[in-house]
């Protein structure tokens, strides 16, 4: 007897103890959690987490105490991971999922509760997607409507970086919550992004059906530490070196949040991407932009179907916000308008063959000179989100509706008139004469060229006449709004007639017969 309580004394610990480390060792990954939201059909859902090599997880989707579907897998050995596939689900919900995992006849079971299906967007970036619903125009107001949204559900990443890829998040901001005053402006640039918020609601407003949002931006950090290291490379990238810039103040090493911030989501399905970055890019490998922006694109998608198995589309669609403007101390900065057109891959509009699938939010026509913020953190996020959720409508969920501005379809050249006309794709309204914002560059004939101003002369619905008699040589390219600062908030010359999208910037050669596919950075 004495002997029995001695090897009970000596093997009882042992027991608890393994029985706690498998406990500690069974669990969702980080963002598997209460009020989430899963992607509905026709991806299946992907759940994962991590367990003990050997052991077994059934994965049950319940409503209302009754099963829906079971899922088994095993713990992969060399990961300690698990992973399961849900059938396509409609969208709705509150669902239950219940995983359990048996080892050595040993049962521990998790639970998430309040889980809904529906369409999952990522919003990443820098500052201007960072900004809380707090720091927007009519905050208050914003911050107060949540009750007719509990369905479009938000998370919100950890700032974190790593040198190495990571397989899970290692900290977590915000876990899955349903709306409130105080997660939606929480701080200023910590969370809620507003951008992404706005965007929600916008599409929740159409759909009429969960949505859930996951926020991971980081203000002042350029491209390339979004972007993985193969990505770069297929880019050219050079060499990391400090360059100092007003726009880079956060983290600036190279794949440092891709690492922590983006890689570790890469088994969740998703339905596309909201991206608003380029700033910090103004200064640092600015002319590399026109790669490393589609690269980051093609490399995460290919990742996320990858991931998740392919339930997340390999061309899912991905937004982007086109730079606003800031007070420039510098009278001629070329920078952002370059990444303006960078943005487009060069060509000036999205979709194009370098950027299928891809939708593109206006916002130059949206500075704020008294931002408390600085001019750089223009308040008016819901024009920027609105625009933002026309694009998705068209580009994500087929919708027949008009989601950019007007473009230039031929631009021909009246030399004896000292005229230039254009003719657009789309009609056009002119809510003002301007002088300035349209520039042709100016050859003489030593092939010597400068930008003038080519003042408006006329239009009509789908035609706008420039006068370029300013230009004793030979008018050879034209450009439109080119410059940091083109026009006061909503106050740009050229916009749709009656969508209020305005005509995004373009630079282009001026022939007789100048075609979508003809406009070139000069």
């Amino acid at each position: 007897m004495v002997a029995l309580e001695l090897v009970l004394w000596l093997v009882l610990p042992l027991i608890l103890r393994a029985h706690m480390h498998a406990d500690a060792d069974f669990r969702f990954a980080s963002y598997i959690d209460n009020y989430m939201v899963l992607q509905k059909e026709p991806a299946g859902a992907v759940i994962w987490g991590y367990g003990i090599p050997g052991a077994t997880v059934t994965v049950t989707l319940c409503q209302d105490q009754e099963t829906i579907m079971k899922k088994v897998t095993p713990v992969k050995a060399y990961t300690n991971s698990w992973m399961v596939i849900l059938d396509p689900m409609k969208p709705g919900g509150p669902y239950e999922v219940v995983a359990k995992q048996t080892f050595g006849g040993m049962n521990l079971t998790l639970r998430i509760h309040d889980v809904l299906f529906g369409d999952v967007w990522l919003c990443s970036g820098q500052s201007n997607m960072q900004m809380t619903v707090s720091q927007i125009f009519n905050a208050t107001r914003e911050l107060s409507n949540t009750a007719a949204y509990q369905s479009v559900r938000i998370f919100v990443v950890s700032l974190v970086q790593a040198e190495q890829e990571l397989a899970d998040l290692a900290e977590v901001d915000l876990p899955w919550s349903q709306p409130t005053s105080e997660n939606l402006g929480h701080g200023d640039f910590e969370y809620m992004s507003a951008t992404c918020w706005l965007f929600g609601r916008y599409l929740y407003d159409t759909l009429q059906y969960p949505i859930g949002l996951v926020s991971s931006s980081w203000g002042g950090t350029p491209i390339e530490a979004w972007s993985s290291v193969r990505s770069l490379k297929a880019c050219g990238i050079p060499k990391q070196r400090f360059i100092p810039s007003d726009y880079i103040y956060g983290p600036n090493e190279y794949s440092v949040l891709w690492n922590a911030m983006i890689h570790p989501l890469r088994n969740m399905a998703l339905k596309g991407v909201i991206w608003y970055q380029g700033e910090a890019n103004v200064h640092l490998n600015m002319d590399l932009y026109n790669c490393t922006f589609p690269a980051l694109i093609k490399d995460w998608r290919q990742t996320f179907h990858l991931g998740s198995q392919g339930q997340t589309e390999h061309l899912f669609p991905f937004g982007f916000v086109q730079l606003s403007s800031v007070l420039s101390s510098v009278d001629r900065d070329d920078g952002f308008p370059q990444i303006r057109w960078h943005q487009t891959a060069d060509f000036g509009y999205v979709p194009n063959r370098r950027m299928p699938n891809t939708f593109m939010a206006v916002a130059m026509d949206l500075c704020d000179r008294n931002s408390p913020f600085g001019s750089i953190h223009p308040r008016d996020k819901q024009t920027v989100a609105y625009r933002l959720h026309l694009g998705a409508r068209a580009v994500a969920y087929g919708e027949k509706l008009l989601f950019q501005g007007p473009l230039p379809e031929e631009i021909e050249l009246w030399a004896v008139k000292g005229l230039l006309n254009i003719t657009y794709t789309q009609q056009i309204q002119v809510q003002r004469q301007d002088d300035k914002i349209f520039e042709i560059s100016c050859c003489d004939d030593h092939h010597q060229c400068k930008w003038l101003p080519a003042p408006m002369n006329t239009f009509s619905t789908h035609t706008l006449v420039l006068s370029i008699s300013s230009c004793p040589g030979t008018p050879v390219a034209l450009r439109y709004a080119w410059t940091t600062w083109p026009c006061e908030y909503k106050q740009c010359p050229v916009y749709h007639a009656s969508s209020a999208l305005p005509a995004p910037p373009f630079t282009a050669f001026i022939t007789n017969q100048m075609l979508l596919n003809d406009l070139v950075a000069v």
